[in-house]
């Protein structure tokens, strides 16, 4: 079989609920993509990666799956789809879908069927017998509270490690694989030539469940004892070894990336790691705020470059996606120094080794969202440590609203600016979600496509990449400069704040 090529790649990803609206009912859909595919080409990326569009009742903003093998109504047709995936090819563009496969939405038929008592389905989930007032271990979910979830129409407790509405599947069960791998197959006949694996490092359970008493459970799941073997029959089964595939890895460690991402072995081409994206988590709290440690992130950033080289690894490249803040409001600046500030964190990653993954509106240099109240979020893990903060930590509603306007998975997920106009041009509608709003000086008219536009940077051989992320000078020393976040000529003795530069030796 002939590998493919990963290190010549760009690829975009789409959140299509929030990318644009093409009927003005306020909902991202498919045509809407497709209406943008002229944008998309212009911009030079070779894979569009599609956040969930599967059937869904939208706890998890379409990351609690209902039916795997459908289009939802909001965002479209299958037809929409197809003519979207043709479209596509013909730019040169390919499609990457976004397959929620260690989880399923409690409406799934699997899950009713579950419920309804049939012993098949039940086996695909995690039913535990038990007490009902008595947790069957202490694990904390990623979006708070327990893990386990007592079902009264089972009588057993059941587990789920992200929303109460995520079922957690059950991966040792060969009939679980067999269905999954289905799935996948579905879709490269549907014309998809990628695949991004949404927490796939998290899919081999324990056969033993157990009280966590260093932390909140998550070592007895993550890079479970057999995610190597059910990633490899994956790939074998659905016949897309070779393509271009990505792991989203939660709490993962390099050793483990790459036995996920070693073309010998057969899994992914690339993985995703956020321990970069953790530098500015106080005390490693997503919820307490400290300014970022930019001496960790560099470390960080080193140790997974040159260990994933050295290991035959292959890293993908991010700031942020739809789970994250936006790199511009928070390892830059997004008022006055937002354009600088953005073109150096563009450059500064995209030239790293590895495949740059840019998210909707990065190249605009899209900010945080702004949001003066808890009621405009959307996002269930937002509400459900705002409660948190204030109810159980005691926070004042003020300062639990300022680390929400930190860490809320909303700053990503807010319509697409397209133009200056009502909404952002997202939509003729009223959008599912307020766009951003203006904060000190940062105008979000002025932060569009039409205004913007895509560009284009040619290509060199070896360089040296020097970028600046305060706001004060430095200094780089003497080299050609090849680009500049800047523009113009910079003075490499005297780096402007939040200046990036790509240097060839004289």
């Amino acid at each position: 079989m002939k590998t493919l090529d990963i290190s010549n790649k760009v690829v975009y990803q789409i959140y299509p609920k929030s990318f644009k609206d093409s009927n003005g009912d306020g909902w991202g859909d498919l045509r809407g993509v497709t209406q943008k595919l002229d944008y998309l080409a212009e911009l030079g990326v070779d894979y569009i990666w599609l956040t969930p569009f599967f059937p869904s009742p939208q706890r998890d903003n379409g990351y609690d799956v209902a039916d795997y093998r459908a289009v939802d109504p909001r965002y479209g047709t299958m037809a929409d789809f197809e003519e979207l995936a043709c479209e596509a090819r013909s730019r040169g563009i390919g499609i990457m879908l976004d397959m929620v496969l260690n989880h399923t939405s409690t409406d799934h038929e699997w899950y009713r069927r579950a419920l309804a008592g049939e012993k098949r389905y039940q086996d695909y989930y995690f039913f535990r017998d038990g007490d009902p007032d008595k947790l069957p271990t202490n694990w904390t979910s990623k979006f708070g509270g327990p893990t386990w979830l007592w079902e009264p129409a089972v009588g057993k407790w059941r587990l789920h490690l992200f929303d109460p509405t995520q079922a957690d599947l059950d991966w040792s069960n060969p009939e679980v694989r067999h269905e999954v791998a289905d799935i996948v197959r579905f879709w490269k006949e549907k014309g998809v030539s990628g695949f991004r694996f949404d927490v796939v490092n998290l899919i081999s359970k324990p056969e033993v469940f157990e009280d966590d008493h260093e932390g909140d459970g998550r070592r007895f799941y993550t890079d479970g004892p057999h995610v190597h073997e059910y990633l490899q029959e994956l790939v074998r089964e659905a016949g897309i070894d070779g393509m271009m595939t990505v792991g989203e890895m939660s709490s993962t460690t390099l050793d483990a990336c790459l036995g996920y991402t070693r073309p010998e072995d057969h899994e992914l081409s690339m993985a995703f790691s956020f321990h970069h994206l953790k530098v500015d988590y106080k005390n490693g709290n997503k919820w307490e705020l400290m300014p970022a440690d930019l001496g960790e992130l560099r470390r960080i950033l080193s140790t997974w470059q040159e260990g994933m080289q050295a290991g035959g690894g292959w890293n993908a490249l991010f700031w942020d996606n739809h789970d994250q803040p936006r790199v511009v409001s928070r390892f830059g600046s997004d008022g006055e120094l937002r354009v600088p500030s953005a073109k150096m964190l563009c450059l500064f990653m995209n030239l790293l080794r590895g495949t740059p993954y840019i998210y909707q509106g990065n190249e605009l240099g899209m900010t945080n969202a702004h949001f003066t109240s808890i009621d405009e979020y959307r996002d269930v893990e937002s509400i459900n440590y705002y409660r948190i903060l204030t109810e159980e930590e005691g926070k004042k509603p003020a300062e639990a609203l300022r680390i929400i306007a930190e860490r809320s998975r909303d700053n990503a997920r807010t319509p697409m600016q397209w133009d200056s106009g009502k909404n952002a041009g997202f939509t003729t509608g009223e959008p599912w979600s307020t766009p951003a709003r203006d904060a000190e000086g940062c105008d979000q008219r002025a932060i569009c496509a039409a205004a913007d536009g895509p560009q284009e940077y040619g290509h060199a051989g070896s360089l040296l990449v020097v970028a600046n992320f305060s706001p004060e000078e430095a200094s780089a020393g003497e080299w050609e400069v090849l680009l500049s976040s800047h523009g113009g000529e910079p003075d490499l003795a005297h780096l402007r704040p939040y200046e990036g530069a790509a240097l060839l030796r004289k």
